[in-house]
């Protein structure tokens, strides 16, 4: 399948659900979605999205391309331009910190086609407990600030049939505290 042919929208049921555990070994299949899911990101990453004609992205979850699994690929640069690549299965937000952030753009999404305006309120830092999939699926924790904590929450809320949009002020669109910190 083309890359560009695997990616469900906001209308289609999976986008609603909540996915399920996936358990290890993964089956054939669910291995072929998820490396859709990597090369779509990854030719996100490398610039290649250009000429298979996909909207670039930094992170993707399962239901994105069709799997009913809990699994997040996130390959990206921070602020400083250091590379980041995960792939979680089964990745859970075990701390919050009380600090909040938000992207000054607002957020975007591949399975989105229509933007919606708006601050996303988001933890400052997180720390993500999952199967490192890259690393022979060993249980992992990871603290991540500022954007990475943003992509991190952004995929993870889509395990449980959250959209970005969803978290937006319905009343006030814009609506910031001051003390909340704007990236970007």
């Amino acid at each position: 399948m083309e890359l560009n042919e695997c990616l469900k929208y906001d209308n289609e049921p999976i986008l609603r659900e909540t996915l399920e555990d996936i358990s290890f070994p993964v089956s054939q299949k669910e291995q072929e979605l998820i490396d859709e899911m990597v090369a779509y990101i990854d030719s996100s990453y490398d610039g290649t999205y250009r000429a298979k004609k996909i909207v670039p992205g930094v992170a993707i979850a399962a239901n994105q391309v069709g799997l009913n699994k809990k699994v997040v690929y996130i390959h990206t640069r921070d602020l400083e331009g250091r590379e980041y690549k995960f792939l979680w299965g089964n990745p859970k937000i075990i701390f919050k910190s009380e600090t909040i952030t938000y992207l000054s753009g607002g957020e975007g999404c591949l399975s989105v086609k229509e933007h919606h305006e708006g601050n996303v309120k988001r933890h400052y830092v997180v720390i993500v407990e999952a199967n490192d999939m890259l690393n022979g699926n060993k249980l992992e924790k990871v603290e991540l600030e500022g954007f990475l904590a943003i992509v991190a929450q952004h995929e993870i809320d889509h395990l449980s049939g959250v959209l970005y949009y969803d978290r937006i002020n319905k009343e006030d669109p814009m609506y910031a505290e001051k003390e909340w910190i704007k990236i970007g």
